[in-house]
Formats: structure tokens, C-alpha cells, sequence
């Protein structure tokens, strides 16, 4: 790997570090097209997808232990900086990057009708409608590539999953499933479901209907609602049909990341 692009720094300040220096704004990279991976096992799963790599910060340790391992393919073009551990340290939430981080190209999403085409047929999706914090969206995502979904639908309404927290809570998931961010959620629900034939199924703390009792076969949409208030209420409207998860102990609900692991378990086990 004689080739590779890379810099021995002692000081964070080189414009090329500017997404590290700033990961408090992650509003600002996503306005830029990129996302910030961080974490030994996350950016290991970076480094083995097909997202487009930008630029590498970790410590020599980190160097020595990932970099031959990668296909040197992978790295033509890539900055790779080095620094001391300590100077590491200075950047927000060390112990949760580990000393290792990767800045990478948000990918080029195709529109839903263009994902539809290109998904396994019948095609299992998740909406997300108002899903506000991030790290719940990146367990969600990390369920939704265990349990098999094909692409994820995300309202303007949610966090987006290539916010820095939603790829660390994603675990490397977010690498494996193509994602759609739509402006009007209920409006492409409906034409999911009358163009593309696909049951809208709302998951709802509150239905009479349970996991237990529902067809999940053929094309499907899970939507995960708000972890206050759920779906709203134009989603709401167009559903095929509201389920709930059976719960004993006079427990009204679960947070919507453990929701989404038991409704996506049960969808999957009756496919």
C-alpha cells in the first residue's frame, strides 16, 4: 500500500478535518452531502460497503490494526490522517469513536418509484414518520437490515439515518439498506399502495388487531410513528390496516426501537 494519501498531523486545523472538528453540526453535513462514520466495528463496515470514502482520522494503533486489511482499491484517492491519541481526545466524544472516524459521500438516492423497481419483489419496507431522535432512527435502521427489510422510507418530518449518531446506532446497518427521503410521507404511502400494490401496516400500541393475527405476506410497509404521539394523522388515514405488540404487566408501550425489533421479527418470521 505504497500509495496511500497519508498525513502525520499534530493539530486538528487543516481544512480537510473540518467535518471532524465539527460534530456538533450535523445538520451543516448533511447540507454538505456527507456523513461522519465513527467507531472501530462501524467504520470496519464503511470500509467493506461500497460508500463512497472520503477521508480517514484515527490513531497509528488503529492504522496499523484496519488499514491491510482493506483493498488498497478502496483507499485510491482517500486521506487518511494520523494523529496522536491524545490530540484525538480533544474531539467530541472520543470514547464513543474509539481513536478511529471516516468522513464518506452521502449516497445518491434514487426516487421511490426508481427503489421499487430495483428491490426483491414482494419488497418489504419501513416507513418512519416523525422519528425526531437519532439514535432511535439508527437502532431502527440496525433492525431493519437484521430482520431483512429492503429499503427504508423517511419522512421530512424524522432524523435522517446519515446523521453521525444514526450511523453509530445503525451499527454499519445503514451501509446495507437504500434509503428515501420524502417530503409528503402520506402521500407516498398512498401511492406505494395503489401503484405498487403494497399494504400499509401502522404500528400502533393501541390497535385491536395484533402481530400475532396479521397476513404479513406479499409487498408491505411497517411505519413506525413519533415516540411521543405516533403516525400522524394523514398517514393515519391511508393505513391498510393498525397492529399492536400483545404486552402484560399493565405496560402501555415500548420505546420505538424495541417496537421495531419485535414487529420486525414477527413480519419476517411469516414471510
Amino acid at each position: 500500500m505504497a500509495n496511500l494519501l497519508v498525513h502525520r498531523i499534530d493539530s486538528l486545523e487543516l481544512p480537510q478535518l473540518q467535518p471532524y472538528r465539527t460534530l456538533r453540526r450535523p445538520q451543516g453535513h448533511l447540507e454538505q452531502g456527507i456523513f461522519v462514520a465513527e467507531g472501530e466495528k462501524v467504520v470496519r463496515r464503511f470500509l467493506a460497503s461500497e460508500w463512497n470514502v472520503i477521508s480517514l482520522l484515527m490513531t497509528q494503533e488503529w492504522f496499523d490494526a484496519i488499514i491491510p486489511s482493506v483493498n488498497e482499491l478502496r483507499l485510491e484517492g482517500v486521506e487518511i490522517f494520523i494523529g496522536e491519541k491524545k490530540m484525538l481526545e480533544t474531539i467530541v466524544g472520543f470514547p464513543v469513536h474509539q481513536g478511529i472516524m471516516g468522513v464518506g459521500r452521502v449516497p445518491t438516492e434514487r426516487s421511490l418509484r426508481e427503489t421499487i423497481a430495483v428491490l426483491p419483489s414482494p419488497h418489504f419496507l419501513v416507513a418512519l414518520d416523525g422519528l425526531v431522535h437519532a439514535e432511535n432512527v439508527g437502532v431502527v435502521v440496525r433492525n431493519c437490515a437484521a430482520f431483512g427489510v429492503d429499503g427504508i422510507i423517511v419522512s421530512k418530518t424524522s432524523a435522517s439515518p446519515y446523521l453521525r449518531r444514526a450511523v453509530r446506532n445503525s451499527m454499519g446497518g445503514i451501509f446495507k439498506l437504500p434509503c428515501v427521503h420524502v417530503d409528503d410521507l402520506a402521500n407516498a404511502l398512498l401511492n406505494l399502495h395503489q401503484q405498487f400494490n403494497t399494504r400499509i401496516i401502522i404500528a400502533d400500541a393501541h390497535a385491536e388487531a395484533s402481530i400475532h393475527d396479521v397476513d404479513f405476506s406479499g409487498n408491505i410497509c411497517i411505519v413506525l410513528g413519533n415516540e411521543d404521539e405516533g403516525v400522524s394523522k394523514s398517514v393515519e388515514a391511508i393505513a391498510t390496516m393498525k397492529v399492536s405488540i400483545p404486552m402484560q404487566k399493565q405496560t402501555d408501550s415500548l420505546n420505538v426501537a424495541s417496537a421495531s425489533a419485535v414487529m420486525l421479527y414477527e413480519a419476517r418470521k411469516r414471510r
